[in-house]
């Protein structure tokens, strides 16, 4: 299928690695200019050349904390016009809530929910004027149902679910669509980091927790970054403008529910 996206230009951010180098890999293949932002440059690097050999888009590198207000205004000023914005950002650690103070909550707040509402504000209404506009924000599977140990996931990406549910109703009669996608447990570092927290809280090998992992899962396995990507690209089409203030969750039907 062709999206009808060639040469639209997005904004993939934390895409040098896992899921958002996904979503950015399945738009570069249809033809999307990119701007990437990851915070190691010689990993940046490497992803941004790979990409433009692949698939011979433009692609431009962002190396920044993108939940630095001072580098937003950056990134506003590189890309003041982008026809695609996809918030990312590395989820907080996990733990007990009762060793969280207001600090840890802070920064899972801005992480977030508050750096994807001001990119969001930042872009929204030139997405309108133009008439045309996708925002995607990467949340988690526990936006639908919470992760005990993720406490700090749980409260800031259901804020963000909530904002989005208000505002993606306006702005869809403008061709702006607005829509989170949820992900379960895919092979990232992220996937990786929480195994090691439950090995070292259990005792068992971190083996013996991603093969238990894997079992508990009715696919059987970890998603992949490539998967996620093409149901961003999707999202992001000219056929998805009927889509919009919705949670996809994509987690290997991990999640019990109906509805």
């Amino acid at each position: 299928m062709d999206m009808g996206i060639k040469g639209k230009k997005a904004i993939v951010c934390a895409s040098s690695r896992g899921l958002g180098k996904g979503c950015a890999e399945a738009l570069a293949s249809e033809g999307v200019d990119l701007v990437i932002n990851g915070r190691n440059e010689e990993v940046l690097s490497s992803t941004a050349r790979e990409l433009r050999e692949k698939y011979e888009v433009n692609v431009i590198e962002f190396c920044a904390d993108i939940t630095s207000k001072e580098q937003q205004i950056k990134l506003i000023e590189l890309c003041p016009n982008p026809d695609i914005l996809v918030n990312n950002a590395g989820g907080p650690p996990p733990g007990d809530f009762r060793d969280w103070n207001r600090d840890d909550w802070m920064n899972a707040c801005i992480a977030n929910m508050f750096t994807p509402i001001e990119l969001i504000k930042a872009y929204v209404d030139g997405m309108q004027d133009r008439k045309f506009g996708r925002i995607i924000n990467i949340t988690s599977s526990s936006v639908k149902a919470p992760i005990d140990i993720l406490g700090l996931s749980n409260g800031a990406r259901s804020g963000l679910t909530g904002f989005v549910a208000g505002i993606a109703r306006k702005t869809i009669i403008n061709n702006v669509t607005i829509n989170s996608i949820l992900p379960g447990p895919f092979d990232t570092d992220r996937l990786r980091n929480s195994f090691k927290f439950v090995s070292d809280k259990t005792g068992k090998s971190i083996e013996e927790v991603r093969k238990a992992r894997a079992a508990e899962n009715p696919s059987g396995r970890f998603g992949t970054p490539k998967e996620f990507g093409v149901a961003c690209a999707y999202l992001c089409s000219s056929h998805a403008g009927y889509i919009t203030g919705q949670n996809l969750l994509i987690d290997g039907g991990g999640y019990p529910g109906t509805y």
